[in-house]
């Protein structure tokens, strides 16, 4: 029997209208499947963990913490977490330690434009604070949800960035970052697989094709995530509006790097729905 997963956005570019909850340009989701919790990204600071108290979650029983790829307005909140665990230990409420699942390259400084945009926790603290699980290939965290690990770049479409991304790698040479780390969630649903994303700069179509893939199920239920669609090439833009149309989800969840006219652009091919911070997904 299929598991029933739910989703709350901690964290978000957009708020939802007459919600008290603050945004930021970042992403944190809460998920909750097969009585597993597990937090899939931190945002760009604490303010996850501000909107989680307001929201009447508690981050003291994960099971998982999850890094969809290591730029910081996805890993900003991972020293805020470290200390808020820490504190929960002082005041004797004895909070479990999630398991933390990213990618090999995840914790490798990064820089954009000449500035760092990295995770400000190294892999060597984020060790000394969790049990780590670095994988390039798919970790299933459950029966029916999948760490997707490195996604193949096979749309030539969805190949190449514009912005002057560089990485510093462990034998200290400096290469450009094709961001290899880029990775998502898959959840099998009974009416198709939903598709979870960080940032999708590997690209949605391709990261789509990993699912299924990986899932063996070729019907899409949802895509819920950032889309890495804030100035595309028009051409990208029509080519994954087609690919969506063809693949025809349920319901599209743009949010954080996807911009208003990608928004507008993509009602022609499929449904979108609006989402933001306090936004709360059943499947």
């Amino acid at each position: 029997m299929t598991s029933r997963l739910a989703l709350t956005i901690l964290v978000d570019n957009t708020t939802l209208t007459d919600r008290d909850f603050a945004g930021e340009p970042g992403l944190s989701f809460f998920i909750e499947t097969a009585r597993k919790r597990i937090l899939f990204d931190t945002g760009l600071s604490d303010l996850f963990l501000a909107n989680t108290t307001k929201m009447g979650i508690c981050l003291e029983d994960l099971d998982f913490l999850v890094l969809s790829h290591g730029h910081i307005d996805h890993t900003g909140g991972l020293a805020p977490l470290i200390r808020h665990l820490d504190d929960a230990t002082i005041d004797g409420r004895q909070p479990r330690v999630p398991e933390l699942v990213a990618h090999p390259h995840c914790f490798w400084p990064k820089e954009k434009n000449q500035k760092s945009n990295g995770s400000v926790v190294s892999e060597e603290e984020a060790r000394l604070n969790f049990p780590l699980h670095l994988s390039d290939v798919p970790v299933w965290l459950t029966e029916d949800l999948v760490f997707l690990g490195e996604i193949p770049r096979n749309l030539a479409f969805e190949q190449g960035e514009a912005e002057a991304r560089m990485v510093h790698c462990p034998d200290k040479t400096i290469v450009p970052d094709t961001l290899p780390d880029d990775t998502a969630f898959a959840f099998r649903s009974a009416k198709g697989l939903v598709i979870i994303t960080g940032c999708s700069h590997a690209g949605i179509c391709n990261i789509t094709e990993q699912a299924r893939e990986v899932c063996g199920d070729n019907r899409v239920a949802a895509i819920i995530g950032g889309l890495h669609l804030l100035n595309p090439r028009p051409q990208r833009l029509k080519m994954t509006g087609e690919y969506l149309r063809k693949i025809q989800p349920d319901t599209l969840y743009a949010c954080h790097c996807t911009s208003l006219a990608a928004k507008i652009a993509l009602v022609k091919y499929c449904t979108v729905q609006e989402a933001g911070v306090g936004t709360r997904l059943e499947w």
